[in-house]
């Protein structure tokens, strides 16, 4: 019922930024009011990690530890999308970035079982 699509990976060299977009729309065209959405990426031959979370109404944020000080995730309430702005970027950052949803209010924000809507993920990769 939820389609959420990511843009805006690519290739960037080391130090460099970018800015990932998650747009969420429900296919009946009714508005999308998730409790909260965030990041996940995967990179070659590891597990799919958390990355950050943001609240819907609140706004409240949370990190993974290694993204802390160079991420910053955000959203726009009127066009139901969530942003994360990359700083600093080092190679090991380099993975596929998927966006995700949380219908409602979860008591654990950073577990992939705990969201609800994924999309197909938008590839970032860093360059020495």
């Amino acid at each position: 019922q939820v389609q959420l699509v990511e843009s805006g990976g690519g290739l960037v060299q080391a130090g460099g930024s970018l800015r990932l977009s998650c747009a969420a729309s429900a296919a009946s065209g009714r508005t999308f009011r998730p409790y909260a959405m965030g990041w996940f990426r995967q990179a070659p031959g590891k597990e799919r990690e958390f990355v950050a979370r943001i609240t819907w109404s609140s706004e409240s944020t949370s990190y993974a530890d290694s993204v802390k000080d160079r991420f910053t995730i955000s959203r726009d309430n009127a066009k139901t999308t969530v942003y994360l702005q990359m700083n600093s970027l080092k190679p090991e950052d380099t993975a596929v970035y998927y966006c995700a949803a949380q219908r409602t209010y979860r008591t654990y924000s950073r577990s992939r079982s705990e969201y609800d809507y994924w999309g197909q993920g938008t590839q970032v990769t860093v360059s020495t």
